[in-house]
């Protein structure tokens, strides 16, 4: 199919322009700018959490996932893997593998609960504590290059449409993690 209607020089973008066409077109799909808001959206977010993990993790023996897990129990303190995967957007099972492998690395503790004798705590240990220390400011460095694309007042519009964008889920049955 190369080379079929241009599709050699296919990028990003080009894409979401022949998406809609043919969408709109070809299978009466009528809702066009829902299309390119959400590609664009799930591309903007890919990208910046592939550069994030390319450039500050992964070079820390951490991946985003980890980074994600460590950052939430960094600044909320001590947490139920539960709740801690409710804040972080992770599902149960994915902070139970990654808790073991961050209790490995001697960054996270699990420790026995206070409700009965089931239940843990996930912690930062003394070294996680400056590891993350570390690793968010140069998180938060790079954080800040993407941000200067846009002013301040431009940064503060896209978190009030992204805020209004996900509160928008409660109107239909979205699905999220939680």
């Amino acid at each position: 199919m190369a080379g079929e209607g241009g599709t050699d020089a296919l990028d990003f973008w080009s894409f979401v322009e022949l998406a809609e066409r043919r969408l709109a077109e070809e299978f009466g799909f009528r809702h066009r700018t829902a299309t390119r808001l959400l590609l664009t959206l799930n591309r903007a977010s890919a990208i910046v959490t592939y550069d994030l993990e390319a450039a500050v993790h992964r070079p820390r023996g951490l991946s985003w996932a980890g980074f994600r897990l460590l950052f939430v129990t960094w600044l909320a303190g001590p947490l139920e893997p539960g709740r801690a995967a409710a804040v972080a957007g992770m599902t149960r099972a994915a902070v139970s593998n990654l808790a073991k492998s961050l209790e490995a690395d001697g960054l996270l503790v699990r420790s026995p609960g206070e409700r009965d004798g089931r239940t843990v705590v996930l912690s930062l240990t003394e070294r996680g504590q400056e590891a993350m220390l570390e690793v968010f400011a140069a998180q938060n460095a790079r954080e800040r290059q993407w941000a200067d694309a846009l002013t301040d007042t431009e940064q503060d519009i896209l978190i009030m449409l992204l805020n209004k964008l996900i509160a928008g889920r409660r109107r239909f049955d979205a699905r999220e993690r939680s």
